[in-house]
């Protein structure tokens, strides 16, 4: 046990030196974004090797976790910064929820035309152009845009896993998850925040770890050669790296249709950073009531209009 909390405060006390290294020396492992055409130099795919490793690596679990100690003991000093990160991180939620959300209407209108051009002019193709304003071409040679109706058809399930990764969080706040009740309505009022707080550290943030630790190696899989796995070591990454170019995956699930998968994957791991900040956000607004008390009930939360104020347990 002592081991192990030795290995917990030496690591937390390295995560400073690594932190300091990473941003003074941002070229050892951002020099990839210079050539993200095309992979060109070795000093480019080693940084490239170097963020892949390091992306998921316990010195970055670390550095993460020793920004969130100090930033709670920060907030426990100061209850006004702590509120302030709960409003920044539920603005940021509510923000691009309420964005993302039109992607529906997107969705439900590109359907419209797929089942048009398909039922009345029996299109093989939607097309886009000066001269094919409603996805079906007047004259040929003048579309910016083609593809099979099939892939637009396919298109349809990234703009739901748009909705689904990207609102996840703006849903939060507002109260809209479905959860199922047996004992937390019967419980006090500082009962439940506490029950909040050990969601929010048990269940949510270690989730979305486990979460990312597999999607982020899985999102690389697809996107370059040769492959990275999850079990390599530093050494086999860096030995890798030297030949390292880009392979993203565009295979569709039929020969005409939607070939971008991998923006799936990017959404994924979108999805786990977005959750761990709600996670973040979620166990402060706890603390803070909790400590504040039932007066405090939904302090500075922004529901939108429509809500209902008991799904969230405001009053």
């Amino acid at each position: 046990m002592l081991d192990g909390i030795f290995a917990l405060f030496s690591n937390i006390a390295m995560s400073f030196v690594h932190f300091f290294y990473a941003i003074t020396h941002p070229g050892e492992w951002l020099g990839w974004l210079s050539e993200l055409g095309q992979l060109e130099s070795t000093e480019a795919k080693q940084a490239l090797g170097r963020f892949i490793f390091y992306g998921a690596s316990k010195d970055f679990f670390y550095v993460v976790f020793t920004a969130f100690l100090i930033l709670t003991a920060v907030g426990i000093w100061r209850k006004s910064i702590m509120w302030g990160v709960v409003r920044g991180l539920e603005w940021f939620a509510n923000t691009l929820g309420r964005a993302v959300a039109w992607i529906g209407l997107l969705m439900v209108l590109q359907q419209i035309f797929i089942v048009f051009l398909q039922r009345i002019f029996s299109a093989s193709a939607i097309e886009f152009g000066p001269f094919a304003p409603f996805g079906y071409a007047l004259w040929d040679g003048y579309t910016f845009v083609s593809h099979d109706v099939s892939w637009w058809s396919e298109e349809l399930k990234l703009y739901n896993a748009m909705i689904v990764c990207l609102c996840v969080t703006y849903t939060f706040v507002q109260g809209g998850h479905v959860r199922v009740d047996l004992v937390y309505a019967r419980l006090s009022y500082r009962a439940k925040r506490v029950v909040d707080m050990m969601g929010a550290m048990i269940f949510m943030m270690p989730a979305t770890i486990m979460t990312w630790l597999f999607a982020w190696f899985f999102m690389w899989r697809h996107l370059l050669t040769p492959k990275i796995s999850a079990s390599d070591s530093f050494d086999q990454i860096m030995r890798k790296s030297n030949v390292l170019k880009w392979n993203v995956e565009t295979i569709g699930f039929s020969p005409n249709g939607f070939d971008a998968y991998y923006l799936f994957k990017i959404l994924m791991l979108s999805f786990t950073f977005l959750v761990f900040l709600q996670a973040i956000s979620c166990f402060y607004r706890a603390l803070l009531e909790w400590r504040e008390g039932p007066e405090e009930d939904g302090k500075y939360l922004d529901l939108d209009s429509a809500v209902d104020a008991s799904a969230t347990g405001t009053h």
